[in-house]
């Protein structure tokens, strides 16, 4: 934590009872009938990070909470949201003033990826729920530290991507529940491939890819480019760097990789069962990537030890592939299998266990959410380990339990980077 505005320990404690356990709640038929809400039943929230995304967070994401605060370190967006926010809203450009507020109950998280890791920790530590935006953490090791801050705390988390369980899930057509149904019955059989390419309806969007050629540029008044780094390795300033384009560098994310991964990676990780476990072996087909700027890859293969295995077709070379394929049957885009009477088996089937996907009724009932910090890390963790084959352009073996490459100095390098001082977990 940044010494000159850290918190002290008993500053965190006195916020740590803030949370919907101090709330007394009053029934609905004493203030007005069954269409009233109660005050003391209504959440509040905060949305740290408000360019892009996060005005998305600020409008119509999670609005059945009260919105009390907004914060970002560029004075253009924060006018913009503080504007768009409503009157009982007020604006912060440092993030630890809004943790300190005894009256937030969640914290919303869209910065660049980044700062994920630091502000969901400290929120944590502050009592607060979490909304985080995807990817959920830049590194493993990062990962791990909300787990394990989130599971100290007791707070609920979630990550804001959704289509493990609602929506239609890119170029399938429909839900991932029929397609978790099928995998469940084995009417595909076992090992499954899963290929995610531009011919099984899924864009790797290579245009957020970094550049080489940056001149440093003058920093905006309007900025704090030194509190947008934050923990990231000082670079001179570039607007090609920050805000809409940050994607593209590597101390901030993974180009199309980080932006559509978890989007992506999530719901096979739960159609594959696989939310407890992680690849074994990891490899790259890919130009030798800049150590700063993100480029883009050909194919990246990722290996389960029961031998599944999930493929990031970036060049669409196979364009005959299946989204998903076994022994016995495959399943392609639109929905469409090679099995007979497929349509009518999968309505036969019973559904999968039900999920507590209202974010609002997770944290009153103090329920996992259905993708959480848990879960979210190990398929954030699929998008880390891609990024480091890619990095290193080659096999990589990983230890699933220990979360770490076997016999690979150089790859766990990237499972837990250095942070710019004073910035530390």
């Amino acid at each position: 934590m940044n010494k000159k505005h850290a918190f002290t320990r008993r500053d965190f404690i006195a916020t740590s009872f803030a949370s919907f356990a101090t709330l007394s709640l009053v029934p609905r038929h004493v203030l007005g009938g069954p269409k009233f809400t109660p005050p003391s039943e209504i959440l509040t929230r905060a949305v740290i990070g408000t360019g892009g995304m996060g005005m998305g967070h600020v409008t119509s994401i999670n609005t059945a909470c009260k919105l009390l605060a907004v914060c970002d370190v560029d004075q253009v967006h924060l006018a913009q949201a503080v504007k768009a926010a409503g009157p009982d809203a007020k604006g912060y450009r440092d993030w630890r003033e809004v943790l300190a507020r005894k009256d937030i109950d969640i914290v919303h998280i869209p910065t660049p990826p980044h700062w994920h890791a630091l502000i969901a920790i400290a929120a944590a530590k502050a009592g607060k729920d979490i909304w985080c935006e995807k990817p959920m953490t830049r590194t493993i090791a990062e990962g791990e530290a909300v787990v394990a801050a989130v599971k100290k705390h007791k707070r609920i988390f979630r990550l804001n991507t959704w289509f493990r369980f609602d929506g239609g899930f890119y170029g399938m057509g429909t839900t991932v529940k029929p397609i978790k149904k099928a995998v469940l019955s084995g009417m595909l059989g076992w090992p499954l491939k899963v290929t995610l390419s531009a011919s099984t309806g899924f864009d790797w969007k290579f245009a957020w890819v970094g550049r080489t050629d940056l001149v440093p540029q003058p920093v905006p008044a309007n900025l704090d480019y030194d509190q947008w780094l934050g923990p990231a390795p000082f670079k001179p300033y570039h607007p090609h760097r920050v805000h809409g384009t940050f994607r593209g560098y590597w101390d901030y994310d993974g180009g199309g990789l980080g932006d559509m991964g978890q989007h992506y990676l999530d719901p096979v990780q739960y159609i594959l069962g696989k939310d407890n476990e992680s690849p074994i072996e990891i490899e790259s087909e890919a130009h030798k990537q800049d150590l700063d700027a993100v480029g883009t890859f050909r194919r990246i293969r990722l290996k389960y030890a029961d031998g599944c295995e999930i493929i990031l077709d970036g060049e669409d070379r196979d364009k005959n592939a299946a989204f998903l394929s076994g022994p016995n049957g495959k399943i392609m885009k639109g929905f469409k299998s090679d099995i007979p009477g497929f349509e009518e088996k999968i309505a036969k089937l019973p559904d999968p266990d039900p999920q507590v996907t209202d974010f609002v009724q997770a944290v009153k009932t103090r329920q996992k959410f259905a993708l959480n910090e848990v879960n979210g890390h190990r398929s954030c963790t699929l998008i880390n380990l891609a990024k480091t084959a890619l990095q290193t352009g080659r096999v990589l073996r990983f230890d699933s339990k220990k979360q770490r490459f076997i016999n690979d100095k150089e790859a766990n390098t990237f499972i837990k980077q250095p942070m710019r001082a004073p910035w530390f977990i």
